[in-house]
């Protein structure tokens, strides 16, 4: 091989990595913004908490495979319509009685996500497995569940329950598939 063959060789090689590294950038930014347009604000939260790009997204990208895996169904009308009147029940409830108030309406979330198919367990993999679905309000579903941390420890005001179940109230109110139209006039 002569000197000239040796330079048409290196300026192919470095031509095609050129061409691997543009693709292999193209579909790390597609990958991004994918995720991004799915999670909202929970992918800046994630990427935030994980202090890397990279690790952040391969968190998300982990918990959109689990999630495929699960079968999260609608509930019928008729569940939709029992979980409504309970939640009118407990929210009714709140100004004689807020703090086992926010216990129920925790309870009642957690009846809701079960019943639509996503695994009781830990609240951390619960919330999760939410932001996958509801990646806008899975951080009222935390800022409640923090509230109501601090109520058991006595350490909630009355002011602090009533957001807890302003912030329980949106989750729920996506989870039952309320209309959004129906969401305004409640």
């Amino acid at each position: 091989m002569n000197q000239h063959q040796v330079v048409i060789l290196l300026a192919v090689v470095v031509v095609i990595a050129a061409v691997a590294v543009a693709i292999f950038l193209v579909l790390q930014r597609r990958r991004s913004q994918k995720l991004r347009e799915r999670f909202g604000p929970e992918y800046d939260r994630v990427v935030r908490q994980e202090g890397n790009i990279r690790r952040g997204e391969d968190v998300l990208q982990f918990r959109a495979t689990r999630r495929e895996k699960l079968e999260i169904r609608s509930l019928s009308s008729s569940a939709r319509t029992d979980f409504a009147e309970r939640w009118r029940v407990v929210q009714s409830q709140f100004v004689d009685d807020p703090k086992s108030s926010v216990s129920r309406a925790d309870q009642l979330l957690n009846e809701v996500m079960q019943a639509r198919g996503y695994p009781m367990g830990e609240f951390d993999q619960q919330a999760s497995l939410i932001s996958v679905d509801h990646p806008v309000v899975v951080d009222n579903y935390r800022a409640a569940h923090n509230i109501a941390a601090r109520h058991s420890h006595g350490q909630a005001s009355t002011e602090d329950l009533r957001k807890a179940m302003v912030h329980y109230r949106s989750l729920f109110d996506e989870l039952l598939e309320v209309p959004i139209l129906r969401r305004k006039e409640a």
